[in-house]
This record gives structure tokens, sequence and C-alpha cells, in this order.
């Protein structure tokens, strides 16, 4: 993927970032003089021990403590946040919400098959008696409970872990949840349950599971509970071998990925050695719409393709309407991958609050069918846990590369591309494919998350607008165009520009080498660091998974 580094205190490529700035500074001095109440805020400084003495010299106690990302969340008036600013300097930032990224669409049915194993080649796996054991997924979401298929495997072996409340900062042996959201994006996952015909449910029946429970009954949560609860995978993560972090929520973006705190975390987290697997949101189709933290060009982004009620017809397979697009407002292709989402049955309990919301999507049993990227998540987690199965040494770099470069590309019978990389990343996930896998070096080849999160170097990806207000990727052919037909975006301000005006004092410097493809441009002393092996175009010989209806 073309990524561009700007070092700290080099000036940007775009007034973006002084346009969010000037944004968040005039609501906040708006809010400061009409409101002296308190408000929340999530306050990190390079000095975390004097922070934390200078609140308590105010007398302020934080409600959370978020070491992970040198930072607290308080409660604070606008008077007391002055003060503290005139004390140190610190980083600011409202202790803002996200919700799940699921949605109620689907029909009823008794005893509901199981499909999506067999869609992303899972059953090939299980065949070969990788079912996923020896990994650990955390499920960052509302909790879970410990019905019949999770808290067992296939072997009869307790492979639950319990559950950490990150909201109350407690955690508990037996999990419990209100909502059945976190229940049915774990089964999707981890069920261990066979359907009529003797199919598994889940994509990695045998692998371990904790629940991380952030969210309440409603699907809504803070800042401050997820970094937490990200916080807590980090301190456990040897103790138990969590490997993979789910994350099935979204929030607005409302700034650069790195000066989210959120998404410092995140990055933590993938810093660390744990695969983080996040929803895209159900903002699509439209473009720019993949929220925090799938946002973070680090991880992997899952966006959702639906069977339209066909299973095993894959002539009418497509990407979900609901499935948020890409790029970024850094230039990012986003999603990465795409996964089955649409009406996916899961466990839930009768008594949770989805359910008797909408009992029109429960079996009156234990099964529920949902919509979402929170599930075309999930059943991406279960495959990153069958690839640690099979090879436990893989980073999380190298899982995303396997998983990228392996993927079913929906084309056309004639080849070209059926849905642009924005919508559908590199294409269908395969766990047989990404696990034959030998690539370990095509993805976030030139990010540095050291120096990302250190401030010293930030980075934009390959995606722009041309003057016809059509999305397309540096580097890259006609193919990559998205044709923008209402041109929308235009003039919005959200976009990085990533390509330099004065083309003349570039020197190029390109060399291909297979997959990877690197590029290095220098002008005006700045060094531009260009690598499309990120973007997975290529198929790598395996068959597209959509046709023309």
């Amino acid at each position: 993927m073309l990524f561009t580094s700007i070092k700290k205190n080099i000036k940007p490529l775009s007034i973006v970032s002084l346009v969010i700035s000037v944004v968040m500074l005039t609501g906040f001095m708006s809010v400061a003089k009409e409101n002296n109440s308190k408000s929340s805020y999530i306050i990190s400084a390079k000095n975390f021990v004097v922070l934390k003495d200078n609140l308590k010299k105010m007398g302020v106690k934080p409600s959370h403590e978020l070491s992970i990302i040198d930072s607290v969340a308080v409660d604070l008036t606008p008077d007391q946040l002055k003060q503290l600013k005139q004390q140190q300097e610190i980083k600011v930032s409202s202790n803002h919400k996200v919700e799940l990224s699921a949605l109620n669409y689907g029909q009823r049915r008794w005893q509901p098959k199981s499909v999506v194993t067999e869609q992303v080649d899972a059953t090939y796996v299980h065949n070969r008696g990788n079912f996923g054991e020896g990994v650990t997924i955390g499920f960052l979401d509302t909790g879970l409970e410990q019905l019949p298929g999770l808290s067992t495997d296939l072997d009869g072996r307790d492979k639950a872990w319990g559950t950490y409340d990150a909201i109350n900062d407690t955690v508990s042996n037996y999990g419990e949840e209100e909502s059945g959201h976190g229940t049915h994006v774990a089964s999707i996952a981890v069920n261990s349950d066979f359907d009529v015909n003797g199919q598994i449910y889940g994509v990695a029946p045998n692998a371990a599971h904790v629940g991380i429970k952030a969210f309440d009954a409603e699907g809504k949560a803070t800042y401050a509970d997820v970094i937490r609860g990200i916080g807590w995978a980090l301190q456990v993560k040897e103790q138990i071998n969590l490997r993979v972090l789910n994350m099935s929520f979204s929030g607005p973006v409302r700034s650069n990925y790195w000066d989210d705190p959120l998404n410092k975390a995140v990055m933590k987290a993938w810093q660390a050695g744990i695969v983080v697997v996040a929803s895209a949101g159900n903002k699509g189709p439209d473009p720019m719409t993949v929220g925090v933290p799938g946002n973070v060009p680090y991880i992997i982004t899952v966006g959702a393709m639906t069977d339209d009620y066909t299973p095993f017809n894959y002539n009418d397979d497509k990407v979900a309407s609901f499935s948020s697009a890409g790029p970024t407002p850094e230039g990012f292709v986003k999603p990465d991958i795409i996964a089955p989402g649409g009406h996916i049955s899961g466990l839930m309990s009768f008594d949770s609050q989805i359910v008797a919301e909408h009992p029109e999507y429960h079996d009156g049993g234990r099964y529920f069918e949902m919509s979402g990227t929170s599930q075309a998540a999930a059943v991406v987690s279960g495959v990153v846990a069958l690839i640690l199965t099979d090879n436990p040494a893989l980073t999380p770099d190298q899982v995303k590369c396997r998983i990228m470069s392996s993927a079913y590309r929906g084309d056309n019978t004639d080849g070209s591309l059926r849905y642009s990389v924005f919508q559908q990343g590199a294409g269908l996930i395969s766990a047989y494919y990404a696990i034959e896998s030998n690539n370990d070096d095509c993805a976030n080849t030139a990010l540095d998350i050291a120096k990302d999160l250190n401030e010293e170097e930030h980075y934009f990806g390959p995606a722009n607008i041309n003057e016809d207000g059509d999305f397309y990727v540096e580097g890259l052919g006609q193919e990559y165009i998205w044709d923008n037909e209402d041109n929308i975006f235009i003039g919005d301000g959200l976009l990085w520009k990533v390509s330099n005006e004065d083309t003349s004092a570039w020197q190029d410097t390109a060399t291909t080498d297979g997959l990877l493809w690197k590029v290095s441009f220098e002008t005006d002393g700045l060094l531009w660091k260009v690598s499309l092996s990120d973007i997975n175009i290529a198929t790598i010989g395996i068959n597209s998974w959509v046709e023309p209806q």
C-alpha cells in the first residue's frame, strides 16, 4: 500500500488537521462558556505520574486510570480543565461513546443450519483436525452467557475464562449479560454445537474465550470503559494465551487515527502481539463511513457480505448494503477483508434484551439471527484462531498478510472488479488458503507502529479523489477507481491529499517483486514511503467469490 510518512513538526499535506482542531476548539469554547457543569474527558500527558499528582492536588479523582495510553478518564468543569492545562502540557479528548455494529435483520428459523464454516473454507481446516485449540479470543462486548456450545469444546473440556467487567472493574468466573450481542458474536467464532446435519456452528469451536464487558444492555459504551478493557487484555494475555481481540463495535471518526485515545489503545494491543479484529461499521454503502477503531491502519478491519439467503449458490453473493466503506480520512484502503455478515445465526439467551425487543428473529430456543459487520468480525476472529493454532509463532502483521493475500477477490466474469477495494478490501476471507499461505511480509510493511505511538511519525494511505469526485488508489490503473456519481465528497476536506503537486521533483525508484511493489519518492527533504502490497489486489490464482447476477 502507498504510505506517506509525516515526521513530527513538519507541515501536513492538507488542512484537515487544522480544520479538525479549529472545530474541536471552537466547539469546546462555546460549551465552556454556556455550561459550567462537569464533562468527562480522557487526558494524557508525557509525565503520567505528574498528571495524577496534579489531579490529586485539585481534589479530583479519576474515574478510570488508563495506563495503557498514559491517560486518565476524569470529570472536570471548564475551570478545572483550564487549571490543569496551566500546570502541565496535556492532551484532552472527550470521553466519547461507541456502539455495537449489529443490525436486527433476519427471519425466524427453527434449528438453523450451519453455513458460515463452509462459506469461509473452515470446514476443510476442521477436516485436518484444526479447531482453534490453544488460542484464546477476547470479545470486547456486552459480556457472555455460558450457554452450551460456549462453555465446553468439542471434547467436553472447559474453554471459558469468564468475564472481566470493565465498567465496574471486576472479574467473574461465570459470564452474564443482559444484551445478548456479546454471546451472539462469540458463538459465531467458537460455538462447539452441531446443527441437525452434524455440521459445526463455530469457525474455531475449540478456541477458548474470555468476555470483556464494556458495553451496557443498550449496546453503548464510553471510550474509558473500552480502553480499560483493552488494558486488562494486555495484563492477562500471557496467562490465558489471549492472541485475538474481537471488537464488534464502531464510533464516529472525530480526529486523525493517531490522536484518538481508543485507537491508541488498539495500537498498543497490536504492538503487544494481539491480533485485533474490528468491524468496519454499518453506515454503508456510502464511502468514508468506516468508524473507530476500524480506521486504524494496522489492524484487520472487516466488512460484511451476504449470501442473499442462498448459502451455497455463490452467483448472488454480494457486499452487504449496510457494510461501511473506505477510504479513511488519512487515505487508507478499508475494510481489509470481508466475511459473512448477513442473517447469521448465533446463540442468544431467550431472556436477553435483544430477544425481548425482536422476538421475530429468535427461534424460540437458543438461536437468534442477526446481521452486521459485528458478525462478520467474529467470523474473521475465528479464522485467526485457526491460523494461530496452525502456526503459533506468527505475528499480527503476518496473520494480516496471510489473510489478505489469500482472499477471494470479488470479480465479474471478465476478471474486472465486481466491487471497489474500498468496499471489499482484499475480498472474501478463506481460512484454508490463509493457512496454506506462506506470505509473511505484505502487511504494514511501510508503517512503524512504535514511531506512530511515540508521535515521531504518522502515516497516510494511497486513496485520493480525482477531479470528477471519484475515489482512486494512487499508482494503480483505471480498474481501481470507484465512481462516486453524486460527487458528494468534493470539497469536504475530509480526505488527505497524498500526492505532491510538484511531481517533477519526484525521484522514482520503483521495483517490482511479485506481489510487492515498493516506491520511494524524495522531494524537499521529505521521504514518501510507498508499498502497494498491503492492498493485496492480486487474487494469486484463487477463484473469484462472486459472479454477475
